[in-house]
């Protein structure tokens, strides 16, 4: 296997994340949200920063572009060409089905709107791992700031027919706030309950509680269960769209 991922906490309940290809010694960088922690992290494994994989224009995920730039002058920073306008410092634009090379290993490239207008996730198929920004949380959702809801529902359907086994990386530690207003959703799911207890686990042991992976999420994540018929029941709406009852619990989860 020549294809690692190394994670890392950073900001505030930020991840960072590094994929490196050792066959070729190419390692990117999905977001850039702050260059000291990024800089650091590449050091700690020996591992020399050559692409920036971005997800969307928000701060938290590109503040650092500039400085690793400066840092690293033929870096690659590639981003979504539907906000090419809104990231400083990109070298190559993407849009759905691209592919991204980060040495002998590569990405497709899932546009995911929903949280921003143009964001998209990064699915390395071969290595069964994708990297979904803010699209996609352990047990959540972003919240949905520059779409209509039923656009972020489509999203989380495109990445909810990714093979089970894929290592779903995200960009915040969120995972014990999405697990207690999940459990208001579907309070009788046992796997839910066994994963909001996992989590509180490792917090408690100061551990990280991503990646998730696709399998995971299909069967305790109430914002990719829509269509099952016990949160549909307990929200009043048997039979509904089920994008309707996603935008009825992403809109509770924002008054939560």
């Amino acid at each position: 296997m020549t294809t690692h991922v190394f994670q890392f906490p950073c900001l505030q309940d930020n991840f960072g994340a590094l994929i490196h290809d050792s066959q070729s010694g190419a390692t990117a960088s999905i977001d850039a949200p702050d260059a000291d922690a990024v800089l650091t992290a590449a050091a700690s494994q020996g591992w020399t920063l050559s692409h920036l994989l971005i997800t969307h224009h928000h701060a938290d995920h590109t503040q650092g572009i500039a400085a690793l730039k400066a840092r690293f002058p033929a870096l690659q920073v590639v981003g979504p060409a539907g906000e090419a306008a809104r990231i400083s410092g990109l070298t190559a634009l993407v849009r759905e089905g691209d592919y991204v090379r980060v040495g002998q290993i590569a990405a497709k490239v899932l546009e995911t709107p929903g949280h921003t207008a143009g964001h998209i996730s990064y699915w390395f198929e071969e290595d069964d791992i994708a990297f979904c920004g803010d699209t996609l949380f352990a047990l959540g959702c972003g919240r949905v700031l520059e779409a209509p809801l039923s656009v972020m529902w489509n999203s989380l359907v495109k990445l909810s027919a990714l093979p089970g086994e894929t290592q779903i990386y995200c960009g915040h530690e969120y995972t014990l706030a999405n697990a207690r207003f999940a459990l208001t959703i579907e309070p009788e799911n046992v796997a839910l309950q066994d994963r909001a207890k996992e989590a509180a686990h490792l917090r408690e042991l100061g551990k990280a509680t991503l990646p998730t992976t696709i399998a995971a999420e299909l069967a305790s994540n109430p914002f990719l269960r829509a269509e099952e018929p016990a949160i549909q029941s307990r929200l009043n709406m048997s039979g509904a769209d089920p994008a309707a009852v996603f935008a009825e619990i992403r809109t509770r989860k924002d008054k939560f």
